[in-house]
Parts: C-alpha cells; structure tokens; sequence
C-alpha cells in the first residue's frame, strides 16, 4: 500500500510539472486562426511580397494575402487526378520569383487505372497560372491513388529537389534505379537533369534520381547552408528523419523499424551495408506530414530546430539536430487537436499550420503579446 501510495504521488507531481511546463510554454505564444473551412489544405508557400500560395488536394491554388485573405480558387491549374491521397500538392514560388513570376506545382495526373506524380512551371498572373509547362513526369504510371510524395524545395545552385512515394503497391521499386518511384529527384528548372546527378553516368539508371529507398516523403527541407532534411511515412512504424545526401540509399523497404498494416514483417532487418539509418524513428507512427526549419525572429528559443507535423498523432513534433544526429523533443501545440498537414515558417517569423481536413483551417503561432 505504502509503495503504491509513493507511485501515485510521484505520478501527480510529475503531472504538476507536466501542467507547469504546458502552461509555461503555452504563455509564450498564441495561436490564431487566419482561415477556416477550407477543404483539404495541403501546402503553403510564401511570396516575397508576405503573401502566401495555398493548394487543396481537390484541385484549387489559391492566394492567401498578408492581411489573411483568401482568394477564390485561381484559374489555369492543369486537370489534376483527385482521389483517396492523389491531387494537388505542392506550390513553390521561383527564386526570383519577383522578377520571373514564376511558380512550381506538384499534382497527381491521369486516372485510376494510369496516374504519375508531375511537376509543372508556370506565370502566375492576375487571375492565376499562365503558359504552363509540364517539366517532370513520373515513370512507370500506376494504378494506385497513394504515395506520391509531392514535395519541392530549391537547392542553393537553383537546382530542384521533387519528392516521389513508391506507389504503394510498387515498393520494391524505390530499390530500383530504373523508375522514379520511392525517390528524390534532382532536375534543372527546365526538368533536365543536371551533369553532377550521382547516377548521370550510370546506363541502368534514370539520370534524374538523386537519393533513393524511400516510401512516401512529405517533409522537406534545404537548409540555407545547403543541407537537406526530409521526413517520410513508414508502414505501422518506421516513420523517419532523414538528412539526404546525394547517392545515398534510404533503405526502404529492405530496412524499416515498421511493420505491414496487417501485422506482418515487411524485412527482417532494421539496418543493412550501405543504407543509411534515419535521424529519427517514430514507432508507433505518427505519420509526419510538413516540415518547417525554424529561422525566425520571433522565437529565438527555437532557432535552427525543426517542427515536423503529424496527422495520425493529430500533433506537431520538436525536433533538434545534434553532434550526433537528432533528437525529438516531444509535442508541441497539442491545443490544435487536428491532423496536421503542413508546418512552414513564416517571413514575420511566425508558424503557419494547416489542419487536414474537410473543414480545414491556417493558424498562425505568434508570440503572445506583452501584459
């Protein structure tokens, strides 16, 4: 009785503790909701001028003004395939975009029995996008609706970095050096492949691949001394944080901490010779999706550290980089109590999240004002 007495006082205190940090760090900042009911949010991008380009899986682009304004869906958006996890992705503005107006789209195209991951250039005009392009298209096409990836960040040399998945049903192929399933493509703005690609000089091998074994990455991030950082689903587990360097094989699905949905072993083994081992291993899966560097002003505590969202764990995640790797702080924010799609930092320093959902929301996380 007396022992039991002990483990129930050292649980309430450590709940005490528990609340006082929460409320602590609950006192430091404000979250605000900027847009509701919006279906399905999937991305935001933001434009040099504050304003910020926002995609819904269904199909619409829409532009999210400084002021917290949301335009009507914007028009030339090519026919995108929408069902279960295909639709449109991401929406990334060119480096000069204030000269070039220039934006990158990411989408699912085709139809149920013949879809791929594409990557799209064009104007964005007054009413929306102009002389579109198509620059990269996944091959082969698939019959699934599932793990496309869909992510795209610039590398400092102006190069493109694309996140693909494996299809799902193809996941051997992210093995595969033929295909561009399970990958992360590197290309030229044009969609060529730049000369330096590590598997340029290989026959068997697409020129564009520049990391591989990969299942379905929706976290990514360069960092402004070049470094890349990407997060990826496992299976039930394994989800992962990963720094990418080019060449390198991420392992899936001959490596992974996870296990098929139905129970079963996926691999017997959670390392092998010449596959890297993730910074990072969530089991039992959170489902990470969106990731923000955080480089802002407003939050000087969390400088150069990363938040990574959630949709199954309905939370976001702290995560540190150090000597030896990383380390994953724990949840943060768990008062948004939603799926969380994406994470970004935002040019007044503040975190914008979107909510997954028929009824989504933006927030905004700012510092809460002086008393």
């Amino acid at each position: 009785m007396v022992r039991m007495q002990a483990r129930r006082l050292r649980s309430l205190a450590a709940m005490a503790v528990f609340a006082l940090g929460a409320y602590a760090l609950a006192a430091d900042y404000v979250i605000e909701t900027v847009v509701e009911d919006i279906d399905h949010p999937w991305s935001i991008n933001f434009l040099p001028d504050g304003d910020a380009l926002v995609t819904q899986r269904g199909g619409q682009l829409r532009r999210l003004s400084a002021d917290g304004e949301l335009s009507p869906p914007l028009a030339g958006v090519p026919p995108v395939f929408v069902r279960s996890q295909a639709g449109l992705f991401d929406a990334l503005p060119a480096r000069d975009f204030a000269e070039s107006r220039i934006v990158y789209i990411s989408y699912a195209h085709g139809d149920q029995r013949s879809n791929t991951p594409r990557v799209a250039r064009a104007r964005l005009g007054p009413e929306g996008l102009e002389d579109l392009e198509v620059i990269f298209s996944g091959t082969p096409t698939q019959r699934t609706a599932a793990h496309y990836g869909g992510k795209l960040a610039f590398l400092p040399d102006g190069t493109l970095l694309v996140t693909t998945g494996d299809g799902f049903n193809y996941r051997e192929d992210a093995q595969r050096l033929d295909n561009t399933r399970g990958k992360t493509i590197r290309i030229h703005t044009d969609g060529s492949a730049p000369a330096d690609n590590p598997f340029i000089d290989d026959p068997e091998a697409l020129d564009v691949i520049w990391t591989y074994g990969h299942r379905n990455p929706q976290g990514l991030v360069v960092l402004p001394d070049g470094r890349v950082f990407q997060h990826e689903h496992g299976p039930a587990g394994g989800d992962e944080f990963n720094r990418l360097e080019p060449g390198l094989n991420y392992g899936w699905p001959v490596i992974t901490f996870g296990r098929d949905y139905t129970g079963g072993r996926i691999s017997p083994f959670t390392e092998y010779p010449g596959m890297e081992q993730p910074l990072v291993d969530w089991t039992p899966s959170i489902a990470p999706s969106g990731l923000a560097y955080y480089d802002g002003d407003a939050f000087p505590q969390w400088q150069g550290q990363f938040f990574v969202g959630a949709l199954a764990e309905q939370s976001i995640r702290r995560v540190e980089l150090t000597d030896d790797g990383a380390v994953d702080h724990g949840r943060v924010f768990d008062e948004i109590g939603d799926r969380i799609r994406d994470v970004r930092t935002g040019p007044d320093g503040s975190l914008y999240v979107l909510t997954d959902a028929v009824a989504g929301r933006i927030l905004r996380i700012r510092p809460s004002d002086p008393d």
